[in-house]
């Protein structure tokens, strides 16, 4: 598998990285097993002080870490410097929490007693994406390492600088070799890994298809696995809401990253009371971003990932228009160099268009108009996926009551889905299984071992 860096703001080779050799990932799992076994005994505080250090590289090196991924991925340089600050801030996260997230749970069963301890399972393998190139390495790897886990990672081929630079920063921080590992591997090797009897569970983000490939790999092996498989997250406004404000998160949301976010707002669902206002707003606020370098901080619309990801989308529009949708802006790629594609909004999208069920991976605005409360929910509710979603309104306990009847593993009121480290992330259905951050994130690889201490003159 190639590992190559492309700038897709102008389409150049920056480097290319050789894959593991069998041999050398075969080392790779000897010397994370081998670590294992002293790691696991460590303290709290002394995987703290590693972690802690890890954070704190992270905002001293700030300008370094985010241009790395504005080069790789071309995400606007201020956008890359959040993610850069996310980062530690997950990572001093679990500094604090983690001792207290993971301490011992006392029973009170009928007679004796009993606990409840959290204990390490082993190696930890992560598959992940391009899109977030070190948030999503850091809510992965952060609650792991502080659990007593060690981890190994497979990063997305495009992004090898990141995953190098994420690697080489836990070293810098004092992690002994073994504590986290980047593996440069093909997806023959993955399944190598995952039927490895040295990896204890399997965790990754990605595309649907691939989710079922790992998913059913790990199963195999009887071993437990996490998956964050995307989604088409329903942005619900209702008549009441206000809807200057909505209409500027709606954009902030939905422009992120330039709209490669898995928990984005990606179908509009207004009231027919508000749809010619918002979607007048909607247009409006878009055309105002304009193509630029994103190294430069008055960028505001910045290149798609890659070529392949501006092909994809086009032809996702394309086929869109073919099944009958109403493209009301965009839609082409932008006449310059570079993965660029215009900010672009559809209408008219019927249950027939594969655009009502595929996910839009970048600046495309899917809208459409209800008639009323229960149809908003219809609608956000049918749907393969079932990650994110977010409700609009002045009534704030009406806005509870909508999100209650939304199928997806999480629902914001009057804010876009978003990520912080105190917040669970995961999704139901095809968004997939199992939470990330927050105290259940650190919850998921771990054994729960129940110690029972009864009399020995108890009856049977």
């Amino acid at each position: 598998m190639s590992y190559q860096s492309v700038n897709p703001y102008n389409g150049k080779v920056l480097r290319t990285f050789d894959g593991l050799t069998d041999a050398e990932l075969d080392s790779a799992l000897d010397s994370a097993a081998t670590r294992f076994e002293s790691w696991r005994h460590t303290t709290f505080t002394e995987r703290a002080v590693v972690v802690a250090k890890a954070a704190n590289i992270l905002r001293a090196h700030l300008d370094e870490f985010a241009r790395t991924v504005t080069l790789e991925v071309g995400k606007r340089i201020n956008e890359s410097r959040d993610e850069v600050r996310l980062s530690a801030d997950i990572l001093d996260y679990y500094v604090k929490n983690a001792e207290a997230f993971l301490a011992p749970q006392h029973l009170n069963p009928s007679s004796g007693t009993a606990v409840v301890e959290s204990c390490p399972l082993g190696i930890i393998f992560g598959v992940q994406p391009w899109n977030f190139p070190y948030y999503q390495l850091a809510r992965f790897a952060a609650p792991n390492i502080m659990a007593g886990n060690v981890v190994m990672v497979k990063h997305a081929g495009s992004v090898p600088q990141c995953a190098i630079a994420f690697d080489k920063l836990w070293r810098e921080a004092g992690a002994p070799a073994g504590v986290y590992s980047n593996l440069r591997i093909s997806h023959e090797q993955v399944n190598q890994v995952i039927d490895d009897s040295r990896i204890r569970g399997v965790a990754l983000t990605g595309s649907v298809e691939a989710g079922k490939i790992v998913a059913a790999r790990a199963g195999l092996n009887l071993k437990k696995s996490t998956m964050e498989l995307g989604g088409s997250d329903a942005f619900i406004v209702l008549e009441d809401a206000d809807l200057d404000k909505t209409v500027k998160w709606a954009v902030l949301g939905r422009m992120n990253n330039m709209g490669q976010c898995c928990n984005a707002p990606k179908r509009f669902i207004v009231a027919e009371a508000l749809g010619e206002q918002f979607l007048a707003k909607l247009q409006a606020a878009l055309a105002e971003y304009k193509s630029g370098n994103p190294m430069d901080e008055s960028t505001t619309l910045a290149p798609l990932s890659s070529e392949a990801a501006l092909l994809k989308l086009l032809d996702q529009v394309k086929r869109a228009i073919e099944h009958g949708a109403t493209l009301v802006m965009g839609g082409n790629r932008i006449a310059c160099e570079g993965a660029f594609m215009q900010a672009t909004i559809l209408t008219n999208i019927q249950s027939d268009n594969p655009a009502f069920s595929e996910e839009f991976f970048g600046p495309v605005a899917l809208v459409f108009w209800v008639g009323n409360e229960d149809e908003a929910i219809a609608l956000a509710n049918h749907s393969e996926f079932g990650l994110g979603g977010a409700v609009f309104t002045r009534d704030v306990a009406r806005g509870k009551r909508v999100a209650s009847r939304i199928d997806t593993g999480m629902v914001f009121i009057n804010h876009p889905a978003g990520s912080a480290a105190d917040l669970p992330f995961g999704g139901i259905k095809n968004s997939g299984y199992g939470r990330e951050l927050s105290s259940m994130g650190i919850q998921e690889f771990v054994n729960k071992k129940l110690l029972r201490i009864v009399s020995i003159d108890a009856p049977a």
